[in-house]
């Protein structure tokens, strides 16, 4: 039975947020921890998230991401977590006086595009600086896109 429960949980979690790159031009990334609960770590390793409407904003300069849907661990009990509750992410203090000078400018926005765990096996939370691209800018990624797998599929 021990042998079951191993196979449900996986270090190779790879979850990523592909509205981000399409509606967002993204100009920075970085790589921050996370304050999580123990059965919202049970969750992820179980591949049970979504950052499809996560964004990330500052209070009391500390970053924090709203609305990253981490479904609740289905064998936890009345511990269990709250599944869109705001969660703190960990950055040093350059990181975050950098991305806090950033987002005061116009258009700027922090947004998560990849939740992953790392060789150590903590949750870590891809976020990049972001500026909100307009419609015609999305009409450019269609056509990269599709120019992309054209010549992919001549070379086959």
């Amino acid at each position: 039975m021990a042998n079951k429960d191993k196979s449900r949980f996986s270090n190779s979690i790879n979850i990523k947020n592909r509205r981000a790159s399409y509606e967002y031009e993204l100009i920075d990334k970085y790589v921050a921890g996370m304050q999580l609960m123990g059965t919202e770590i049970k969750s992820i390793r179980e591949g049970k998230a979504t950052l499809a409407d996560a964004y990330c904003y500052f209070r009391n300069e500390e970053l924090w991401v709203k609305q990253m849907h981490i479904t609740p661990y289905a064998q936890g009990t009345h511990y269990n977590h709250d599944q869109t509750r705001e969660r703190k992410l960990l950055l040093n203090k350059k990181e975050l006086s950098k991305l806090l000078a950033k987002t005061e400018e116009k258009g700027m926005s922090i947004v998560p595009t990849r939740l992953f765990i790392n060789e150590r096996g903590f949750a870590k939370l891809e976020i990049a600086l972001a500026r909100g691209k307009k419609i015609h800018d999305k009409r450019d990624s269609i056509k990269e896109k599709d120019v992309k797998r054209d010549l992919q599929r001549m070379k086959f």
